[in-house]
């Protein structure tokens, strides 16, 4: 197995060059997606291999169906273990992982924990006790869930993950974190002209594609010493997410002079549609939001020119979903040879420019 480390810094060394040649998109690890951007939804999908899986460029519904040519799933249990499927990521990939092990004559045993990470971890130990073939993660805290993934492995059972890098699962299928997150950032960064404050939340460090996209957004802002992050940074919930935030903004617009936060940046987009119903009814569009995962919510006030919120991340959440079933079924019939430690699927930027195009052609 690839240790996870060296593919990290593989991918941080192709940011860096993608970033320094001023490309848009870099793809996972060693290769860039040539002919699109993330800023610029392409009409069609291209599929660049990567370590015996594919990176996806564009538009999933264009791309090759990754379930072709599996073998089925007939007399096999998978589990699924949802952190929560409070926000449409989590929700999509949930119904869509079941829709696919259906597909493939495959058993399902489904459950979400509601955003409370004691729930999950009951949740994983029940799938346990249930012997699966496989069992599938979507998100979690690293801190509480590792050790009831240490056990499944244990146990012997394929454990795959979704957006959830861990030492024990055989796969992870997640959008390329580093380039959403250095691209958000560098978006951010020129679209304030290089200096002023931001508001940052930062309430998901055990999280990994949060942690990820924080710190290339730290990394990013090295190179831009004219930005300073508010200090202390914004704490968001998964529970009651969007009007706590907009509380917490509120409060900040209360205390702080007028004029002196020029940006609010968040590692998902559901504490930005709290801040967005804090900021728009002021009428001031100068400070600008920038998000992730193209929430429904957010694409209508990204749709918005009244509204503040300026730029999210759509993720190919179905995509990404067909796309671990189709490693859960070439591993349990006998082809793990083909399945690589991470599949990256590519992300694609949305802005008030293009959000309609995006729509139309994620179908969200």
């Amino acid at each position: 197995m690839q240790n996870p480390h060296h593919s990290r810094d593989l991918s941080r060394r192709s940011l860096r060059v993608a970033m320094l040649k001023g490309i848009g998109t870099a793809a996972a690890l060693t290769f860039l997606v040539t002919g699109c951007s993330l800023k610029e939804p392409v009409a069609e999908a291209a599929q660049v291999p990567v370590q015996g899986g594919t990176v996806a460029a564009g538009v999933p519904a264009e791309a090759a169906d990754p379930l072709e040519g599996v073998p089925s799933l007939e007399g096999k249990t998978v589990g699924i273990a949802a952190k929560d499927i409070v926000h449409d990521f989590s929700r999509v990939v949930y119904e869509e992982l079941q829709t696919r092990i259906e597909g493939l004559g495959g058993t399902v045993i489904a459950t979400q924990a509601e955003a409370k990470d004691d729930k999950h971890v009951s949740n994983v130990e029940n799938l346990l006790a249930q012997q699966p073939d496989a069992i599938v993660v979507i998100l979690g805290d690293a801190q509480t869930l590792s050790p009831a993934l240490k056990k499944v492995s244990e146990a012997g059972v394929a454990l795959f993950t979704i957006d959830f890098q861990s030492e024990y699962s055989i796969n992870n299928v997640t959008s390329d974190n580093w380039t959403i997150g250095s691209t958000l950032a560098r978006t951010l960064a020129e679209d304030i002209g290089g200096k002023g404050k931001i508001i940052a939340f930062n309430g998901f460090p055990g999280v990994t594609p949060c942690r990820i996209r924080y710190n290339e957004l730290k990394m990013v802002l090295e190179d831009y010493p004219g930005i300073e992050i508010q200090q202390p940074e914004l704490q968001d919930k998964y529970e009651g997410t969007i009007e706590d935030a907009k509380k917490q903004i509120q409060d900040q617009l209360r205390r702080l002079p007028a004029g002196e936060i020029d940006a609010i940046w968040s590692c998902w987009d559901i504490p930005l549609i709290g801040a967005a119903q804090a900021i728009d009814p002021t009428g001031d569009n100068n400070i600008k939001l920038y998000g992730v995962d193209a929430e429904p919510g957010a694409l209508d006030l990204i749709a918005d020119a009244g509204s503040s919120y300026t730029g999210t991340v759509a993720q190919q959440t179905k995509a990404m979903a067909a796309q671990s079933i189709a490693n859960v079924a070439l591993f349990l019939g006998e082809r793990a040879d083909e399945v690589p430690t991470t599949s990256y699927l590519a992300p694609i930027f949305v802005n008030k420019t293009n959000v309609n195009q995006v729509r139309r052609d994620l179908g969200i």
